[in-house]
């Protein structure tokens, strides 16, 4: 029996059926790699994706860092913030501030 896909999920079809592939290597070419990567404004996995030859994406894709944080991670930084852990707005504009300073008086190596 075949269900046909709604109209608003036909265009992640294809990134359904990718399959993602992890590899173990030594940490200086998973280095190297990621400092290409970096160098070329792309993603380790457009990278990887070019040094195999296969299809990249032209578009740039926006530059973004990600982090996971918890509920527990919510509750510590809203203690070290001064703010609520439900102030997630406001705790992620605290930690964006912090970054900046991270980088803003970290020297370059």
């Amino acid at each position: 029996m075949s269900r046909k896909i709604p109209e608003k999920w036909q265009s992640s079809v294809k990134a359904v059926k990718a399959v993602q592939v992890a590899f173990d290597m030594d940490e200086k070419i998973q280095l190297a790699i990621r400092q290409k990567a970096l160098k070329a404004g792309i993603s380790p996995s457009e990278q990887i994706r070019d040094i195999l030859g296969l299809p990249t994406n032209k578009r740039p894709k926006r530059p973004r860092l990600t982090v996971s944080l918890s509920g527990e991670d919510y509750v510590l930084l809203a203690e070290k913030y001064g703010l609520s852990a439900e102030q997630q707005l406001e705790i992620k504009k605290k930690l964006m501030d912090d970054l900046i300073n991270y980088v803003d008086h970290t020297p370059d190596e």
